[in-house]
């Protein structure tokens, strides 16, 4: 019994503990075409708030690929094409200001040359809180290491607004969190043994945003 389950037991010590939520509000139909685009964006405001563009990349990312995938335009191919329009100072904040935006007939010609049929903004953040425990590094001339033990908790929470621009409207939004402790023992070398909370939020989000935007196709 202890040989089946010691390797187990290491693995779940090297990944650290991770705990997430999905949920999902629908306000609308959605379906893919084969000619549709999706865009991911990260909500940006002038001071200086962002939603960390890693966590935006990996949600793009993971849609455009596994199973069941989405045609996803990257977000600054898509920022820079549709220049000056989705800058932080000039970006729509709601869905009633998208009938304003599209009634540019620059802006909308560029968005149906683009293929993009849903924008999906995301906003959130990942966090750290709660650090405890303590360690010691020191050297000295026959060698050194470190001896102690520190842990800390990080939260992940994203929310994604789903919007239609062939109905210009709003059709949905997405929210995920994620918690997870990560511990660092060290005798002699300190080992991370770090929960990947971003991760999983990014994966959760994913994975409903494709079941969401394929629920009609």
């Amino acid at each position: 019994m202890f040989k089946i389950l010691f390797p187990a037991f290491t693995l779940f010590l090297l990944a650290g503990c991770v705990s997430s939520t999905v949920e999902e509000v629908r306000s609308g139909a959605t379906g893919m075409r084969d000619t549709d685009n999706v865009v991911v964006l990260g909500r940006r405001h002038n001071n200086g708030y962002e939603t960390e563009p890693d966590f935006v990349s990996c949600v793009g990312n993971s849609l455009a690929s596994g199973r069941n995938r989405i045609s996803v335009l990257p977000e600054r191919e898509f920022v820079d094409t549709l220049f000056p329009w989705f800058e932080p100072r000039t970006a729509p904040i709601e869905i009633r200001d998208l009938p304003g935006l599209m009634s540019n007939n620059l802006v909308a010609e560029r968005l149906q040359a683009a293929g993009v049929r849903y924008l999906v903004w995301l906003d959130g953040s990942t966090s750290t809180n709660d650090t405890s425990g303590s360690m010691t590094c020191a050297v000295s001339p026959t060698g050194g290491g470190c001896f102690g033990f520190v842990t800390w908790d990080r939260d992940s929470s994203y929310e994604a607004s789903i919007w239609d621009l062939g109905s210009m409207s709003k059709v949905g939004k997405i929210s995920t969190d994620a918690s997870g402790t990560s511990y660092m023992p060290a005798v002699i070398v300190p080992v991370p043994l770090i929960a990947r909370v971003q991760s999983s939020a990014c994966g959760g989000m994913a994975n409903q945003l494709k079941a969401f935007l394929n629920a009609g196709s």
